[in-house]
């Protein structure tokens, strides 16, 4: 007739064309894994260990901007003093940096 008959190949390699069509798809994935997510757990474990390691006197710098000392340590809550008898009350979590002790003087 005018129609011709198609048949099926076969593949030579058989199983070796299958990993190789997954192989860029695994290294897309190992790439994301090491530019994106493995720096984003390594900032995450140093901001919880600097939430951790707050103690009354050190010089802190909140998610706000706003720049001061301890005064006060609690399970939930830190005092930070920003002035002279000012003092506000913020979760830990808002704590971002720690800053070298006496950064405080020079600002």
């Amino acid at each position: 007739m005018l129609i011709s008959n198609a048949y099926a190949q076969t593949a030579a390699a058989g199983g070796a064309m299958d990993i190789m069509s997954f192989l860029p798809i695994i290294l897309m994935f190992a790439v994301l894994y090491f530019l994106m997510i493995r720096p984003q757990q390594k900032k995450a474990k140093e901001h919880k260990a600097l939430i951790e390691a707050l103690s009354k006197g050190d010089e802190v710098v909140t998610q706000s901007g706003m720049a001061g000392r301890i005064a006060k340590v609690g399970d939930e809550f830190v005092t930070i003093e920003i002035a002279e008898n000012v003092e506000i009350k913020m979760q830990k979590g808002a704590v971002v940096v720690g800053l070298i002790k006496g950064t405080l003087k020079n600002l």
